[in-house]
């Protein structure tokens, strides 16, 4: 027998075993058994027959050998036994129970295990994949859990019947009824239906199948199959070798052919007999050929593409279209077939267009005869009903091939083919969807989201917008349960424009389904894609209105929103705040809190969002009231919203809150809500002595609003409110008007006490507002709060504490330090209680602690150690107490003050250690004193040998300070000579702060005192480059009171100096300027100065005019 025989013979064995395999299989599915088995031996037999058909498919020509196949055939006959044994337990007279019939399939699926196992190796080498499939099922099935199955009773009582009827039956070769299909590969299926006759049953013939047997047939009966049901199969061979010539096609007299009804199960179609009136039927139409050309709607219902007719599935599964379903006119399937007086059925639409070419309707003929029509046309009902079952049935057998293609994980080209398919099968089909979720394909479609083929990608996208455009959301929620949505999701980002479509119609399509919303908005970066593609219209129109429709969508879940506006597109929260139900517009207005909104979004925010949330404010929920309140003191922060938020008329609301509600009464305590957002308004700089607060025309700067803060201070209001309200009053303390009005209520009120007794609260930032507060009033009742501050408890010591490290220095620590500085300097109450060792020790530690950490600081580090300087400074102002002297000669503050004029990068600690060297500086006269003179006599009536002198024959000289003309030295006469501190002055001239060279010139005027030898203090700056120095300031700063210490000294340089400073000073163009514009403009103080340089550098007459008209006068 050749190699193409062999094949025949094989593919014809393995064809009627699948078949036998189909049959069991449908019965175990619908039978159930307390253990489950049946359906476990079902899934067994599947399997089994996959690998039969892969080995049948191979790419290789290969055949299974005979004996396996025969072993396998014997094995399913043993279970068709089971079955039949299975439907006769269900009679009143049955012996035989389920338990037995489980244990006889569990032997079956053993035995097939076995046999599997016996395949040559030799056979599946080349086909790699199968030898592991075989392998890894023949195991399992030989280890399955189902008993000892193989040694059971029943299974040997049954293949002992099986031998018992092989034996007694007698049947000659011509007599085994043939396949119901042709094998002989030059036998086309068509070809053989034409020569056959037909004998379709009725109805009547369906029996049970305990009633089936093996029937004999005496002579070769031409049979035409029924059109098959879903269960039927095809074999192999005639998939691979049925072919139909052109004449065999041809289309005879069509008949009525029966529905699905009169279909008989596979079971009675093989084995069961027909009686002749039950074949008695009109001419039956030739079944077309696999190799007619087929339109495309023949495609998607009756053949599937190369690469899945490849699969072995196939054959099991699909049925070809007959001849009967294809109009003559269209070559199309017909959707709506009527028929012809002539008996020829076509399309309603195609035969209605041929109708109408014809002017006369007395010419119209038969398209496929020529014949004359008289009568109209009859809709074929029954063909229309068949047609449709046929539809049905390949659509389900469609359904299963892509299952197993996409299960096998194929070539690319199979998998693109079976997600084609699927697309076109349930297109416009609700039930093929249901029949798809059904089958668990979507579960299979999750692991080609990662293929590597945009092509596939593409594809699974197509099919899964499919199978989410119905119009229940089960098939969405399905998906979106199934898939993984974040491999959705990046397919937006891909390089490929039509991948980036798909994904986007395909989440276009999932968005309406609101628990879709929910899982699109959760996979990670969904919506921030969503809103880039949105903003992306320039680059991609599609993608961007798109876009646009899946995000309107997405709103229907609240956290979209929110990610939408994290994302940058705030137009949904603020529509839905706007006009949402009160509900929406409480979850969005906490919404506007959570996110961060960029600085360029906060006015258009708050110009959108502040009207919304003052409605909430004024309703009467309580929860709309609180979520509206935090909003608005969110956008209040910002402070360009200040203008926006007055327009609204928020600041008579806000003060309405504060001092209408009552604070017990109220739930939510919106005071402190209320407080909070008028401070923010007012610390934006908004003009606040022109917006009022109540109906009478009050300000908040009035004297009523103002009284109404001090009072709820005073009245020990919760510690969240008094930092609201301190934060007002420092905010209206920036107005000079406000500022007096607030001064005026404190001591009209005695409220500074209150004040005070806020420093030592344990709620830090009311600590801190406290102290702030009290800075700013300083400069008004600085000696009352001196001496208050004195009398509280723990204070002022309190004030000072120095942290261990640069870097924990708080802002309590800065503002503390702060207040002490600030405070009147000459209260020598405040002094004296400040004046301990172990304080001043402190404050130098810290001095030097921040120095030396450099950058490793506090942010605050800065302001406490202005504060700190601002301390030792204020010692100095007194020192006409002993205890003051004695701090400043211990601690040698005049070399801190001149090392820290050098080593800091403030300019506030520059003028203040200038000031502290001013001070000390102006009683370094008075502590000056020549050296005294020993006296001779006494030390000469002391008679000691020369030997026993311990004096030098030299006397020692004792070194005077030429400008103070007496000892000297920076510790104990504070000397700035001495502590090398006139050059640092000198240098702080260059500085660009006003308020440094103004007190730099202050210490060193010290030196041109009267009091001293000014000539060698004219000389020693002289030599320093002085008088070009304060040219340069003079120059560089207008203020009042630094031209006038400059013109003061340039002046004693004139007078002191004469003719030496004169001509250098002369020649000074700018300075002659500056000199006769202070002669015009300046003051009384700076005008005189500027007369005298004047006259002398002979600018003008040696007298005054002002003084000549006064005389006049």
């Amino acid at each position: 027998m050749s190699t193409q025989e062999d094949i025949g013979t094989n593919d014809t064995l393995i064809g009627s075993l699948l078949e036998s395999i189909s049959e069991v299989i449908r019965f175990l599915e619908f039978s159930q058994s307390e253990t489950g088995s049946f359906l476990e031996c079902a899934c067994y037999f599947y399997r089994v027959s996959v690998v039969l058909m892969e080995i049948q498919a191979g790419e290789n020509s290969v055949t299974c050998p005979t004996e396996v196949v025969e072993s396998l055939s014997e094995s399913i006959d043993a279970a068709k036994y089971l079955v039949e044994m299975s439907q006769e337990s269900n009679g009143p007279e049955s012996t035989t129970d389920l338990t037995s019939i489980e244990a006889g399939f569990q032997g079956v699926v053993k035995q097939m295990g076995e046999t599997l196992q016996s395949i040559p190796e030799s056979l599946i080498d080349e086909e790699e994949y199968i030898g592991v499939v075989v392998q890894s099922l023949s195991n399992e099935m030989q280890n399955a859990n189902t008993g000892d199955g193989s040694k059971s009773e029943i299974l040997q009582y049954v293949q002992q019947k099986i031998s018992e009827r092989q034996t007694h039956e007698l049947v000659s070769e011509e007599e085994i009824e043939t396949d119901l299909y042709p094998s002989d590969p030059d036998l086309s299926y068509a070809s053989y239906l034409s020569e056959s006759q037909p004998d379709i049953p009725s109805q009547s013939t369906y029996a049970s199948s305990s009633q089936t047997k093996y029937v004999i047939q005496s002579e070769p009966q031409s049979q035409i199959p029924e059109i098959p049901s879903q269960s039927t199969t095809v074999s192999s061979s005639q998939r691979k070798y049925g072919t139909q010539s052109e004449s065999q096609s041809q289309m005879s007299e069509i008949p009525d052919i029966p529905s699905q009804s009169t279909y008989v199960s596979s079971i009675q179609r093989k084995y069961g007999t027909q009686s002749e009136s039950q074949s008695q039927v009109s001419e039956i139409p030739d079944i077309s050929s696999q190799s007619t050309n087929v339109s495309s709607r023949q495609r998607k219902y009756g053949t599937l593409s190369e690469s899945l007719s490849m699969l072995p599935q196939v054959t099991q599964f699909m049925e070809p279209p007959y001849q009967a379903f294809i109009c003559p006119l269209t070559k199309e399937i017909m959707e709506d077939p009527v028929t012809t007086e002539t008996g020829v059925t076509c399309e309603r639409l195609a035969v209605t267009e041929w109708f109408g070419k014809f002017g006369d309707s007395d010419e119209i003929s038969c398209p496929v005869t020529g014949q004359k029509l008289t009568a109209g046309l009859s809709p074929n009902l029954v063909l229309k009903t068949i047609i449709g079952e046929w539809k049905v049935r390949n659509e389900a057998a469609r359904i299963k091939v892509a299952h197993a293609a996409l299960s096998l994980g194929g070539s690319e080209s199979m998998v693109i083919d079976a997600l084609r398919d699927l697309q076109m099968t349930c297109e416009g089909k609700e039930y093929n969807k249901v029949k798809v979720r059904e089958a668990g394909i979507i579960q299979l479609l999750d692991r080609y989201l990662t293929y590597r083929s945009k092509d596939v990608r593409y594809e699974l996208l197509q099919l899964l917008k499919t199978l989410a455009d119905e119009d229940t959301d089960e098939g969405k929620e399905m998906i979106v349960n199934t898939m993984t949505m974040s491999c959705v999701i990046k397919f937006l980002v891909s390089s490929h424009q039509t991948v980036r479509h798909a994904a986007l119609v395909l989440l276009l399509a999932l968005s309406k389904s609101q628990h879709a919303c929910k899982k699109i908005g959760n996979a990670t970066g969904a919506i921030l894609m969503l809103v880039t593609s949105k903003y992306n219209e320039e680059s991609d129109a599609f993608a961007s209105e798109t876009a646009d429709q899946i995000l309107r969508n997405l709103q229907k879940f609240p956290d979209n929103i929110k990610q939408m506006a994290e994302s940058g597109l705030l137009e949904p929260l603020l529509i839905h705040l706007a006009e949402g139900s009160e509900e929406t517009q409480v979850i969005m207005a906490a919404y506007l809190v959570e996110i961060d909104i960029g600085h360029e979004k906060k006015i258009n925010v708050a110009e959108k969002a502040c009207p919304a949330l003052l409605r909430l404010v004024q309703s009467e929920n309580i929860e709309a009231r609180r979520a509206a309140f935090k909003a608005l003191a969110h956008i209040s922060l910002y402070h360009p919203n200040k203008q926006i938020l007055v327009e609204v008329g928020i600041i008579k609301i806000m003060v309405e809150e504060i001092f209408t509600k009552r604070m017990f009464s109220d739930v939510m305590n919106s005071r402190n809500e209320a407080a909070t957002i008028l401070a923010n308004i007012l610390e934006s700089g908004v003009e606040h002595e022109t917006f009022e607060v109540n109906t009478t025309g009050h300000t908040l700067g009035s004297d009523y609003f103002v009284y109404k803060i001090i009072q709820m201070l005073k009245n020990s209001s919760p510690d969240d409110l008094n930092i609201d309200l301190i934060r007002i009053l420092i905010s209206l303390s920036k107005s000079h008007r406000a500022m007096a009005t607030i001064v005026s209520v404190i001591k009209e009120t005695d409220a500074s006490f209150a004040m005070i007794e806020l420093i030592n609260n344990p709620h830090e930032e009311l600590g801190v507002g406290a102290l702030k507060l009290l800075i700013a009033l300083t400069p008004f009742i600085g000696h009352t709060l001196s001496e208050r501050l004195c009398k509280t408890r723990g204070q002022p010591e309190n004030l000072i504490q120095c942290p261990a490290e640069a870097n924990q220095i708080t802002e309590k620590h800065a503002v503390s330090a702060k207040l002490l500085a600030k405070l009147p300097h000459q209260n020598l109450t405040l002094n004296l209680a400040l004046v301990n060792e172990s304080i001043v020790s402190e404050i130098l530690h810290a001095i030097h602690l921040i120095q030396r950490s450099g950058t490793r600081t506090s942010r605050y580090a800065t302001d406490f150690l202005e504060g700190l300087v601002g301390i030792l400074v204020r010692f100095t102002t007194t020192l006409y107490e002993s205890q003051m002297m004695y701090l400043a000669k211990n601690h040698d503050l005049t070399s801190v003050f001149a090392d820290l004029l050098m080593k800091t990068s403030s300019d506030e600690v520059q003028r203040l250690s200038a000031t502290g060297l001013e001070n000390l500086s102006s009683i370094t006269m008075t502590l000056s004193k020549p050296p005294q003179v020993r006296n001779t006599k006494f030390m000469g009536s002391l008679s000691m040998p020369r030997s026993f002198s311990l004096r030098s024959s030299k006397k020692k000289q004792i070194e005077t300070c030429a400008i103070h003309r007496g000892v000297c030295s920076a510790k104990a006469t504070f000397c700035l000579v001495e502590a090398n501190a006139v050059t640092k002055l000198l240098a702080c001239l260059q500085s660009d702060k006003a308020e440094v060279v103004e007190s730099a010139l202050s210490a060193i005027c010290t030196l041109l005192d009267e009091k001293v030898d000014v000539e060698q203090s004219l000389s020693m700056l002289s030599g320093m480059n002085a008088v070009q120095l304060i040219l340069n300031a003079v120059k560089e700063h207008k203020k009042e009171s630094l031209l006038q210490k400059a013109f003061w000294m340039i002046d004693k340089f004139l007078i002191r100096g004469g003719q030496k400073y004169a001509f250098g000073i002369s020649q000074d163009r700018i300075l002659s300027g500056m000199l006769v514009s202070a002669f015009h403009r300046g003051d009384g103080n700076t005008r005189q100065m500027a007369e005298n340089i004047l006259r002398r550098l002979d600018k003008m007459p040696s007298f005054s005019v002002y003084m000549t008209d006064k005389n006049d006068i």
